[in-house]
C-alpha cells in the first residue's frame, strides 16, 4: 500500500479554536458549527466525552483526577481532527514494466503456460531455445522475446500475471479451482473492496489470488491451511506476488479434527518433501495451531464471507457460523453431491438461509467463417417450369404448353448457378462441439441469519440439578 496526499489531507480540515475568524458572535457561531462538522466528519461515532463543569468549592462533585481524566481523552480525540493525518491509500499502479523479481508468466504455446521470476543472469530454457532473464529486464508484459540460440527462430511471449494466468501456470501442491468456477464463487460471496474474507484450505493458492483481487485494496484475506508447509510455501508466493499486505496465511485446521484424519497422497507428500528445503528457516508468523478448529480471528473481527474448500465442509460450518457477519455469505465447493448434501444440512442447523446449489459446466463453440448460399428470392428471365429447376412438366401440368412434351432445362440450370453464385457470402459463424466439459464440483451458498451462533469450542459446564 501506498500513502499519497490526495484531497482530504489537502483540504486543511481541522478544530480551530472559536475566536479563529475573530470576536463577533456571528463568527463565533460559524467556527462553532464548522467545528462541529469536522468533529461528525473524522471521529463519526466516537463522541468525545462531554465535560462536567466542575462546581465551586465546597460542592459535593469530585472536580479532581475525574475530570482531567475526561479532559486527556476528550484532547487525544479532537487530536484526530486533522486532515493532514489521512492520505490516501492505495495499490501502487500495475506495472508495466518487468524489473528484478517480478513474476512473469512465459506464454510458450496455446496449451503450454509457465512462469519465472526474472532475475539477472538467470535463463529460461525450454523445446524452443534458451532465454536469457536479462531480455526479459526492462521490457514491457506482453512482448515477444526470441531465443539468442537456433538463429532466433524460437519465441515466447511474456505476460503480466493474473489470477487466472496464475492459475495455468502454478505448480500444482492440489487440486486447484480453475476460473470457470472461481468467477461463480467471487459473485456468489458478493465480493466488494474492503471486505474481510476468510478461505479454508489454501492448497495451491489459485482462489486465493482470486479473492484477494475481489477485496483489494483495503480488505484483507485470512486463509487457513493445515498442511505446514503447504501454508509456508504459499506465505512465501503472496509477498513474492506482492500480495502479503492483504493476505495473511494461517497453518490451522478449522475442522479440528487434525492433519491424521486426512490421509496425504503420495503426490502430495513428495511435493511437500521438495518444498521443505526451500521453506527452511521461513517462521510463522501465527500461534500454532492447537486443534480446537475454528477461524480464531481477532478480537472484535467478523468475515464478511468465507469459502470452505475441504473434504468435510459441514464440520466447519459451525465454527462459520460465529465467525460471519449477520447476512454474510459463505460458500462450499464440493466434488460429490453427498459431501454437498451434508453441508446443506449442517448450515441448515447452523441458521443459513437462501441456500442454492450449481453446477456450472463449460460449452465451448468452434467458430469459422464459411460460405452461405442463399436461396434466390427473386428469379430473373427463367421460364415457367413448373416448379423445381429440371423437372419436367408432365401431361395435365401447370407449366407444359403440350401435353406430354418436356421444357429443355440446359439453359436454366446454367441461369439457376449465375444467380447462386451473386448470392453466395461469407459469414463467421459458430456451432456448439457435441460434448462439454466434465463435472468439476458443487457449489454451494448460503447467507447467514441475524441469530447470533455459539462458539462450537466454548465449553459449557454443566448444570447441577437441586438435591
Amino acid at each position: 500500500m501506498v500513502d499519497e496526499t490526495g484531497l482530504v489531507s489537502q483540504s486543511n480540515i481541522r478544530i480551530v479554536p472559536e475566536t479563529h475568524y475573530g470576536t463577533d458572535p456571528l463568527d463565533i457561531m460559524l467556527c462553532r458549527s464548522a467545528n462541529e462538522a469536522a468533529r461528525e466528519l473524522f471521529l463519526m461515532n466516537e463522541n468525545p466525552p462531554s465535560k462536567k463543569p466542575k462546581k465551586s468549592e465546597g460542592g459535593n462533585d469530585d472536580t479532581g483526577d475525574d475530570d482531567d481524566d475526561g479532559d486527556d481523552e476528550n484532547d487525544k480525540l479532537m487530536s484526530l481532527v486533522n486532515a493532514s493525518l489521512y492520505p490516501d491509500r492505495h495499490l501502487p499502479p500495475t506495472k508495466s514494466i518487468i524489473q528484478s523479481g517480478d513474476l512473469v508468466v512465459v506464454f510458450e504455446s496455446f496449451n503450454e503456460l509457465n512462469f519465472v521470476y526474472a532475475k539477472k543472469g538467470g535463463i529460461f530454457s525450454n523445446r524452443n531455445g534458451h532465454f536469457h532473464h536479462n531480455d526479459f529486464l526492462g521490457r514491457p508484459y506482453g512482448c515477444k522475446i526470441r531465443s539468442r540460440n537456433n538463429s532466433g527462430y524460437g519465441y515466447l511471449y511474456l505476460l503480466r500475471p493474473t489470477p487466472e494466468l496464475w492459475a495455468s501456470s502454478l505448480p500444482h501442491r492440489t487440486q486447484i479451482i480453475h476460473e470457470l468456477d472461481a468467477s461463480m464463487v467471487c459473485y456468489y460471496l458478493d465480493l466488494t473492496p474492503g471486505m474481510i474474507v476468510c478461505e479454508s484450505g489454501t492448497g495451491s493458492g489459485a482462489m486465493s489470488h482470486a479473492l484477494a483481487r475481489g477485496i483489494a485494496p483495503r480488505g484483507k484475506l485470512h486463509t487457513y491451511e493445515f498442511n505446514k508447509v503447504r501454508a509456508l510455501t504459499a506465505r512465501k508466493e503472496f509477498r513474492e506476488h506482492g500480495l502479503g499486505h492483504l493476505v495473511q496465511v494461517h497453518h490451522r485446521d478449522v475442522c479440528g479434527i487434525g492433519d491424521a484424519a486426512i490421509e496425504p497422497s503420495s503426490d502430495d507428500e513428495e511435493a511437500d518433501g521438495a518444498a521443505a528445503a526451500d521453506m527452511k528457516g521461513e517462521e510463522e508468523e501465527d500461534e500454532p495451531d492447537d486443534g480446537t478448529g475454528g477461524f480464531k480471528l481477532p478480537a472484535g473481527t467478523k468475515a464478511h464471507a468465507i469459502f470452505l474448500d475441504l473434504p468435510q465442509p459441514w464440520l466447519a460450518v459451525p465454527h462459520a457460523a460465529h465467525s460471519i457477519v449477520c447476512a454474510g455469505k459463505i460458500g462450499s465447493y464440493s466434488p460429490c453431491v453427498e459431501q454437498t448434501q451434508r453441508t446443506v444440512k449442517a448450515l441448515t442447523r447452523s441458521g443459513f438461509h437462501s441456500i442454492r446449489t450449481v453446477e456450472v459446466r463449460l460449452m465451448e463453440y468452434f467458430v469459422d467463417e464459411v460460405g452461405i448460399e442463399s436461396v434466390p428470392t427473386e428469379i430473373l428471365d427463367l421460364p415457367d417450369v413448373g416448379g423445381a429447376f429440371g423437372v419436367p412438366a408432365v401431361a395435365g401440368g401447370d407449366g407444359g404448353d403440350k401435353e406430354g412434351e418436356e421444357v429443355p432445362t440446359a439453359g436454366v440450370k446454367r441461369k439457376k448457378k449465375e444467380a447462386e453464385k451473386t448470392l453466395s457470402r461469407n459469414a463467421l459463424c459458430a456451432r456448439p462441439f457435441p460434448s462439454m466439459r466434465g463435472h468439476t464440483a458443487f457449489l454451494t451458498f448460503a447467507t447467514a441469519g441475524i441469530a447470533l451462533q455459539p462458539d462450537p469450542n466454548a465449553v459449557v459446564a454443566p448444570v447441577e440439578k437441586e438435591a
